[in-house]
This record gives C-alpha cells, structure tokens and sequence, in this order.
C-alpha cells in the first residue's frame, strides 16, 4: 500500500512538473506570449479536459456507483470549484508580479482536485490514472505560461520564476497522494471522489477555460482548437 502510495506520488509529482516546466520555458522564451497563443493552448486544453470528463470519468465513475449519486457529487464538485473560484477573481490586482501570485494561488487551489484525479485513476487498477496524467501535463502547460509570462514581465530572474512555477505543482503531488489513500477504502469512494473531481473538471472547461479563450483570441479559432483537443482526448483514451 505505501508503496503504491509512494509511486503515485513520484508520477503525479512528476507529470505536473513536466507540463508546467514546459508552460515556464515557452513563458520564458517568448518573454510576452500573445493573446492569440495563450487562447489556443487554453482552448485545446479545455477540448482535452471536456473529452476525458464526459467520456472517461464519468463512465468510470457510473461504474463504481449509482447514477444519482454520480449526478449528486458532479454537482458538489460544481459548487465547491465555483465558491473557490469566486473567491480568487474577487481580487483585481495589474501589477504583474501580484498577477503571478494570485494566478498561482488560483493554479495551485485546483491542481490539488487535479493531483486528487490522477490519484483516483491510479487506485482505479486500470489505465484511467495514466490518461489522466497525459491529458493534466498537456493543461499544465498553459498554467505555467499564465504564472511565468507576467514574472518574466516584471523581469524577475528566471531561476526564480522557474521555482514558483515549480512549486504551483506541489498540490498536484499531495493531491495525487490523498486520492490513492482515501479511494483505496472502497470502491464507493472512488466513485464519489471521480464524480466529485468530474464535476470539478466541467466546471473549469465550461466556465473558466472556455471563455478565456474566446475572450483572449477569435472565437471561431477558439472552437476548431478545442474541438481539436476533444479529438485528441478521444484519440487518447482509445490508444490506452
């Protein structure tokens, strides 16, 4: 048991780290990424995010559980993102370094239900954890832009930038420990927490995600990204 523990651990630990690294490198090398790029990645991450929710979790979740539960803690994990997320935007702070700190906070409040996600797939004995895993490193990536953009702005040094993106992915790893410990308990837990976190997921895709990509760039493109991550979700959960 410890040493599963241990092993989601290292995986969720490092596949956060591989996906916000990459957002910080293209954050750091492109020094001012623009609205277009940003909208896309946030677009495509969100058509990957809503692919593996509606056609993953959710029947993963109905398996180990009955339909109005799933249904119940779907819309718990709703309300629980929604309070947190109120509660972050309800600061408008421009100064840029203030903007990375509160885009971390914000970051790292939902890579905890993230890490929680990977840890319940893991549990799950199937490939649903390693899925979980490909689709979280590919959305970390614009969470790293979003976090080093504005640092890199404020011309912070990038050794230090490349630390406070780092540390955005510790909840990941406790996330990711908490989910392979609770769920192990039974197979009700599992499917309470994958409803919770699916609701969670949905939350994010239909309500942050998607309307900062059409906000940040050209809705019509916004829509062929994410439909385009939507394919390569499916594509992904096929293959595993």
């Amino acid at each position: 048991m410890l040493s599963n523990t241990l092993y989601f651990i290292l995986i969720g630990g490092f596949v956060s780290l591989v996906g916000t690294v990459l957002g910080a490198l293209i954050g750091v090398s492109i020094k001012n990424p623009s609205n277009k790029l940003l909208s896309k990645l946030v677009a495509f991450s969100g058509g990957l995010m809503m692919a593996i929710v509606v056609f993953d979790l959710i029947p993963e979740a109905l398996k180990k559980w009955h339909f109005p539960g799933v249904v119940l803690f779907c819309v718990l994990g709703i309300i629980i993102i929604m309070f947190v997320d109120n509660k972050t935007n309800s600061i408008n702070i421009n100064e840029h370094k203030k903007v990375a700190f509160l885009t971390s906070i914000g970051i790292m409040l939902h890579n905890f239900p993230e890490g929680i996600i990977m840890g319940c797939g893991f549990a799950a004995g199937n490939n649903l954890g390693i899925k979980m895993a490909i689709i979280i490193a590919i959305h970390d990536i614009p969470e790293g832009i979003a976090v080093a953009a504005p640092l890199i702005a404020s011309k912070e040094n990038v050794v230090k930038t490349f630390l406070y993106v780092v540390f955005t992915a510790l909840p990941t790893c406790l996330g990711t420990f908490f989910g392979a410990f609770i769920v192990n308990i039974s197979n009700l837990l599992l499917g309470m927490f994958i409803s919770l976190a699916a609701g969670i997921m949905l939350y994010v895709v239909c309500m942050d995600m998607i309307p900062e990509a059409a906000y940040l760039g050209d809705k019509k493109i916004s829509f062929i990204y994410g439909s385009i991550g939507v394919i390569i979700g499916l594509i992904i959960i096929n293959i595993l």
